[in-house]
């Protein structure tokens, strides 16, 4: 099993840029993974995939980035199969306290570091035969924070062992504290949050991810410190494009009558 280039990219002090897979097709995936994304984030919670769909995207992608998923819950039995299919990092929602983050953690992880039970199968197939041996160097966790109470347990959740790094959820997080939820928040204390989240990330060694709406925010996060960045989704990106064209047309309709 080769090295995860993403924690190469992380080592190199490099910002990683992640795509983000709600549509379940392969087609749609498999062009999604040859533009230069650097891993690719199938969305189990708020896209439309289930395990079987989800099969078929990692092999149209898994030639040519790192596939990743972002489960619809933090449970064992969804995270383990998910990294038996060969997925190389989870996403998990709604983490809110250190025993929460602890169970994800053991749960992405062969002993003695978790209780991940053995049988990989395609990760095996894709990987190699000593995938067993060099999983737990590769694998990446990351724990969603998204709400008012994970900010309040920020700095336990940060200090459990093997986690690599924490993702914001900016919809969420706005919701948590009764705003209107959205992207590119800019409004504290959510903006206030995202800023403090850098900090101890770095504080803690572990990488900062956040999910951006447009390109501008995404860079300005980056400056922040974030190095895990994804930018809108395949569903977003198609139709703000078609919607652009659509737009463009009606003003020459409008112009000719």
């Amino acid at each position: 099993m080769k090295k995860n280039q993403i924690l190469e990219i992380w080592e190199q002090n490099k910002v990683c840029l992640n795509g983000w897979l709600s549509i379940p097709n392969s087609f749609t995936a498999e062009g999604m993974s040859k533009i230069g994304w650097n891993s690719l984030t199938i969305d189990m919670q708020h896209g439309h995939h289930d395990y079987s769909t989800s099969i078929h995207l990692i092999q149209a992608i898994s030639n040519n980035t790192i596939p990743l998923a972002r489960v619809p819950w933090n449970e064992p039995g969804i995270i383990m199969k998910m990294l038996d299919l060969g997925v190389t990092g989870i996403i998990a929602p709604m983490i809110n306290t250190k025993e929460e983050c602890e169970k994800f953690i053991s749960y992405c992880f062969y002993p003695p570091l978790g209780q991940r039970s053995f049988g990989p199968m395609r990760s095996i197939l894709h990987y190699g035969a000593d995938y067993h041996s060099k999983a737990n160097a590769n694998i990446m966790t990351f724990a969603m924070i998204e709400t008012k109470q994970a900010i309040e347990n920020l700095d336990s959740i940060m200090q459990v062992p093997n986690l690599t790094g924490v993702y914001i959820g900016p919809a969420d997080m706005s919701s948590s504290y009764g705003l209107k939820p959205k992207f590119d928040v800019k409004d504290d204390p959510v903006f206030s949050n995202i800023k403090l989240i850098a900090e101890k990330a770095k504080k803690y060694n572990l990488i900062a991810g956040i999910h951006n709406g447009s390109t501008k925010y995404a860079k300005e996060m980056i400056n922040l410190g974030y190095k895990f960045v994804t930018i809108s989704s395949d569903y977003r990106a198609m139709t703000t494009y078609a919607q652009s064209i659509i737009n463009e047309m009606k003003n020459i309709r409008e112009k000719e009558e």
